[in-house]
């Protein structure tokens, strides 16, 4: 029987604890409110503080100054004046003051003094709870006899929380010097921090030596790697499990598409990686938008569950006849014109957002970010270095991430005429349903209808584009690529990768094994 796995760590107060994991880090972590602006935004500030001041009532003396802190930090004017001046730039409150209390946690985290750093997670706290006083939604407690596992813990949810039933806290970062750890030892709750990243599930068994500073785990739990070097692109193979080839031996890969959070779990990775996931579908309101840890819990889940198969993210594909809830409200949007990558770099604090979950969640898998509605090469060159930049932020907060290799969506017909010009791209991958719309210049509405006659001219600007990608990883993920009628015009355009909706993969996989490669059908057939 394999052993327990057991962690070196720090210890921030002795004692000693077991009990169930509560992991910390959610995907329903609560979704603000954009309305009201800033009036909207003092409430919120004003329910914080009477919350504060209610949890004070009864608190020891060091509790209390914890408690004063925070209460003093949002009756700071600079703070308010900071918000109000993102919002007055057009920014969504939700965004303004995600922003501006981020700036202030990024300063501290960079400081030269522990007891500075320490405070970061104070800052956390208060920008978590106006969140969710934004949202109606409180910050929620979790179980008493729970050992807290998480990056790190706010202040007044160690003070809100039942210790009487025992329960002790495993940090994968944290401070001796925070206020948690303070309070920790002042109330006798065993606690450790500086384990880094390691595996666990809620309800998994977790013990906390504080004595001599180490996480006992499960059998089967490990330590997640720290930072590792960027990624090679999505590759054009399939292992040998799953391997797939045409009638006369050429090998193909066939993947699948996900257009929502609930076929995640129905991902099998002993078949199929993931060509395209459709990220908008996971957010439903541009407060989701503003929520890093929702969406790094999100695409975390894809990723750990395709296993060792590649993952192609796409980011935010919205506007124009895609609406985000919430996005109407945004100051000098114009109705027409912006949409996907357009739309990101006009409104980067909601594309700083994605990239920095994407960032997050590439260590956990074989994660490539997909770029939606390129027309032009700087548009790639501009997103790559808004990454470039989160990047630098998150290894100034000692977070862990890896930059994941960067393609585009070929479904601008300029584009696609143009891929040798696209030397930034790490791969490329073609969208048919909105190039077909765009070559036939149908509506929407009218698209289905239209799509038999324009696939001849979708056929021949495949072919040409496929010579232009100088042999850099290419695939197909729109709705051509999962009806077999098109699947002979497809491989003769030299197309060896395939993404599918789910459903549509066991006809793909027949239909490609009775043709060759050059689209032609195999002899006997």
């Amino acid at each position: 029987m394999a052993e327990p796995l057991r962690l070196k760590a720090k210890s921030a107060s002795p004692g000693i604890a077991s009990g169930p994991a509560f992991v910390a880090e959610r995907p329903d972590a609560p979704a603000p409110s954009t309305a009201g602006g800033y009036d909207a935004l003092e409430k919120a500030i004003d329910i914080s503080i009477g919350e504060l001041e209610r949890l004070a009532d009864g608190a020891d003396a060091e509790s209390r100054d914890i408690i004063d802190f925070q209460i003093e930090v949002l009756r700071d004017p600079t703070i308010a004046e900071a918000t109000g001046a993102r919002m007055e730039a057009d920014e969504n409150v939700v965004f303004a003051w995600v922003a501006t209390l981020d700036a202030y946690i990024g300063e501290l985290e960079a400081a030269d003094e522990e007891q500075m750093r320490a405070r970061a997670v104070d800052i956390l706290d208060i920008k978590n709870r106006v969140l969710g006083a934004l949202a109606g939604t409180p910050i929620g407690d979790f179980p008493p006899g729970s050992v807290f596992v998480g990056k790190d813990m706010e202040p007044s949810r160690f003070l809100a929380h039942d210790w009487s039933k025992g329960g002790g806290i495993a940090l994968f970062s944290g401070s001796t010097a925070g206020h948690v750890a303070l309070l920790a030892r002042a109330k006798s709750v065993p606690m450790v921090i500086g384990i880094g990243r390691f595996s666990a599930a809620d309800g998994d068994p977790v013990s906390v030596d504080g004595n001599a500073g180490a996480v006992i785990l499960q059998a089967g739990s490990m330590l997640i790697p720290p930072l590792a070097p960027a990624q090679e692109p999505a590759g054009d193979t399939q292992t040998a499990a799953g391997e797939l080839r045409t009638a006369d031996g050429v090998p193909i890969l066939l993947s699948i598409n996900i257009n929502d959070p609930a076929e995640i779990d129905a991902l099998d990775p002993a078949t199929a990686g993931v060509g395209l996931m459709r990220s908008e579908f996971s957010v439903a309101s541009i407060a989701e938008a503003a929520n890093e840890e929702r969406q790094l819990a999100i695409y975390r889940r894809v990723l750990e569950q395709a296993g060792d198969r590649p993952v192609i993210i796409r980011m935010l594909d919205i506007g124009g006849d895609k609406p985000l809830a919430g996005l109407e409200d945004l100051p000098g949007l114009p109705a027409s014109g912006l949409r996907g990558i357009r739309l990101l770099l006009a409104r980067p604090e909601i594309a700083r957002v994605q990239a920095r979950a994407l960032l997050r969640a590439a260590v956990f898998g074989r994660l490539s970010v997909m770029l939606p509605m390129v027309t032009f090469p700087d548009e790639i060159d501009r997103m790559r270095e808004l990454f470039r930049e989160e990047a630098e932020k998150l290894g100034r907060r000692s977070l862990l991430h890896r930059m994941p290799p960067i393609g585009m969506m070929v479904e601008v017909p300029a584009a696609a005429l143009m891929l040798d010009t696209f030397g930034s791209a790490a791969f490329f991958s073609f969208g048919t349903n909105d190039l077909t719309q765009y070559l036939a210049a149908s509506s929407r509405d009218d698209i289905d209808a239209d799509a038999g006659n324009a696939a001849p001219a979708v056929l021949r600007l495949l072919a040409q584009a496929v010579k232009l990608t100088a042999g850099k990883p290419v695939s197909i993920c729109g709705d051509m690529a999962g009806n077999p009628h098109y699947l002979p015009g497809l491989l003769a355009a030299g197309l060896r990768h395939f993404s599918v909706a789910p459903a549509r993969r066991p006809a793909i996989r027949s239909a490609i094994i009775g043709l060759n490669a050059d689209g032609t059908r195999a002899a006997g057939e």
